[in-house]
């Protein structure tokens, strides 16, 4: 029995070696542990946790990464942004790059696992798309919001994991041998007429401890000399991953994320979390629509879409009025 056990643990730690980044690579200025540098990881990643996410699952599973691998590798999001960390990283690895085979080699596998909702992830995939980076990060992700239909169509799944040590290893195995796809980034516009007096921001200012979801942080008013530009009217453009809501759909995500902004405590699982989302929606009157709100009032009268395929053309997007 005591070979057995040491030989797991053995095998463990060789498997850990195939994710570790060592300190040097991830903050600037410090000096290599070891020379010569130590064994070259398979697949080295960095780890991005929602905190608050899933109730207590998102700390727990903070805890679990941060001991099996290098501390600074794991990214409390609550604490740090994404963009930061990685313009750091990123910078400090075309510094060394150049007289650092190892380092080269680091910046060609490195992987990201991201612990969060659907919301989370969008975040994460906005800041790499932005970095405009040459060969993107590939990105697993990790379900653990209340959704999770963005882990769930890449394979991931949609349940909540285990934050335990096997849990988490058995993760980081599908993260090794995962394959890489792709994912449509759509661009968006939004125009509204200008009003003639007054501001037409979407959403007010808000005050803390509300604040925008960082996936619309990307959402932002063009110039008045931009090209996107026109006369009488307000110009946004964003982007989005997975889906893009409008109207009561969008309210209700929104008042679902003001009230677990104010009140932490009540989110502790994604089944209650399920259900307060029904909760909204019964009272934003989302399965009697017709019945609270005239029709001059949905969103087939107040918007008109269009979508741009790869020919160039705008098609409209027919938007039923029930």
């Amino acid at each position: 029995m005591e070979g057995t056990a040491t030989t797991d643990t053995v095998s463990d730690s060789d498997f850990l070696k195939e994710f570790y980044i060592p300190n040097y690579i991830l903050v600037p200025e410090s000096k290599p542990d070891s020379t010569p540098p130590p064994q070259l990881p398979q697949c080295p990643v960095l780890v991005f946790i929602n905190s608050k996410s899933g109730g207590q699952l998102g700390a727990d599973l903070f805890k679990t990464y941060s001991t099996l691998l290098n501390e600074n590798q794991v990214i409390d999001l609550g604490k740090e942004p994404p963009d930061l960390v990685l313009r750091r990283i990123y910078l400090n690895l075309e510094k060394l790059k150049s007289n650092d085979e190892f380092a080269a080699k680091i910046q060609e596998k490195l992987r990201i696992i991201v612990a969060g909702g659907d919301g989370t992830a969008g975040w994460l995939l906005g800041v790499i798309c932005d970095l405009k980076l040459s060969h993107p990060l590939p990105i697993a992700t990790m379900p653990l919001g209340t959704g999770n239909n963005l882990p769930f169509a890449f394979g991931w799944g949609k349940k909540n994991p285990g934050t335990d040590v096997q849990a988490v290893m058995s993760f980081m195995k599908k993260v090794k041998n995962a394959k890489e796809m792709k994912i449509d980034n759509w661009h968006i516009l939004m125009r509204m007429r200008a009003p003639k007096e007054g501001s037409c921001d979407p959403i007010a200012p808000l005050e803390p401890p509300l604040e925008l979801p960082h996936s619309l942080h990307a959402v932002h008013r063009v110039s008045p000399t931009d090209d996107l530009n026109m006369e009488g009217y307000i110009t946004f453009r964003g982007g989005f991953w997975n889906y893009f809501s409008m109207g009561m759909d969008a309210q209700v995500s929104y008042a679902f994320h003001s009230e677990r902004k104010l009140h932490p405590e009540k989110f502790k699982n994604q089944l209650i979390n399920q259900s307060t989302y029904a909760k909204l929606g019964c009272s934003q009157g989302w399965f009697l629509a017709s019945l609270f709100h005239p029709s001059s009032r949905n969103i087939a009268h107040l918007a008109k879409v269009e979508i741009m395929k790869r020919s160039g053309k705008w098609e409209k997007l027919l938007v039923p009025n029930r």
